[in-house]
């Protein structure tokens, strides 16, 4: 959005934060920002307000928004099947429209009254143009004999608290009985580089192309398990982060996998660990199983990727929610004018 000229009130980094005890130090930079957005809608009364994920956040800008009359189109809904259900009803209160990129939101929330459209998944949008195999191992210097095993700890501070050395010690356990194996970091260009190079392990920062040229991946969880599904790598979710998070969400979460590609699914395709799970001990036994070309492990996991990528849907997820957005604009335009 801003390389394509959209004015930021503020930089990605400053809002990437999650958990629930890891909000809390953001909480007087939150309200500020919202103050900021609200004087906003008060000053230039937009037709059209466009959410973009960021729950916490954006709900409160969704019911801002719909007290002085803008619409509201609300991309990337709410995960209020996964907890806080109680938000849907708000949901669709607040918004003229919600447009949803995995395959059982829309009924989920058309119960609660929203106006939702499954537009399938923005990643599906993605151009092929993933640097080819020997130029991505020359790039970084890895060997290419070598089958590779991608780390993906993730790409906010408190996930590479929790991730970094847990993986860098599964990595270790995997070459104790695969040495030909190459573990290798994803870092994203926004994060610090210290605690990888720390690791010793090999550090890229073309995550993609790390993805489609592995053998396997070791990935936390988010969005990032999506890229690796689309990418056709056999992978392992885990994620951990602070004690207090991770017993608050157990007691708000009502869904039996954290995984997306799972959720999809709705079966326990990709192997998840969580909290004290993530140790060598555990995953690096599965991981073992998925570097092996000929387990049943990997090859039942192909299996149901495959079928997760067609509940995906098909591209063009951008351009029907970009429809959505003028169908609201026009709609509010004709409203004008029915009163002028």
């Amino acid at each position: 959005m801003k390389t394509a000229g959209v004015e930021l009130f503020a930089e990605l980094d400053e809002l990437a934060v999650m958990g629930f005890a890891e909000v809390v130090p953001k909480i007087p930079y939150f309200k500020r920002l919202e103050r900021r957005i609200r004087a906003l809608l008060d000053r230039e009364r937009p037709e059209l307000v466009i959410l973009v994920d960021y729950p916490g956040f954006n709900m409160r800008i969704a019911r801002a928004a719909h007290e002085r009359g803008c619409r509201v189109l609300y991309y990337i809904a709410p995960k209020v099947w996964a907890w806080r259900t109680g938000r849907a009803k708000a949901l669709a209160e607040n918004t003229d429209a919600v447009a949803v990129i995995l395959p059982f939101e829309s009924e989920f929330l058309a119960s609660y009254g929203a106006n939702a459209e499954y537009v399938g998944h923005p990643l599906l949008d993605r151009p092929d143009d993933v640097t080819p195999r020997e130029d991505f191992f020359q790039r970084w210097g890895l060997d290419s004999t070598r089958p590779l095993l991608a780390l993906l700890p993730g790409s906010r501070s408190q996930e590479l608290t929790h991730h970094v050395d847990a993986f860098r010690r599964i990595a270790e356990r995997v070459m104790e009985h695969r040495p030909d194996v190459l573990p290798v970091f994803s870092r994203a260009p926004t994060v610090d580089a210290m605690p990888f190079h720390e690791t010793g392990l090999p550090v890229v920062e073309d995550t993609r192309a790390l993805l489609r040229w592995s053998s396997a991946a070791l990935v936390k969880s988010g969005t990032s398990t999506l890229e690796t599904l689309l990418e056709d790598t056999p992978f392992v979710i885990a994620y951990r982060t602070s004690r207090i998070t991770s017993a608050l969400a157990r007691r708000v979460m009502h869904v039996d996998h954290i995984g997306l590609p799972n959720l999809v699914a709705d079966a326990r395709v990709v192997p998840e660990f969580v909290q004290d799970e993530v140790n060598a001990d555990t995953v690096a036994p599965v991981l073992l199983a998925l570097l092996d070309e000929g387990s049943e492990a990997r090859a039942r996991q192909f299996d149901g990727m495959v079928e997760i990528r067609e509940r995906l849907g098909t591209p063009g997820a951008s351009g029907r929610v970009a429809s959505m957005a003028c169908e609201l604009i026009a709609a509010s335009v004709e409203v004008q004018k029915g009163g002028a």
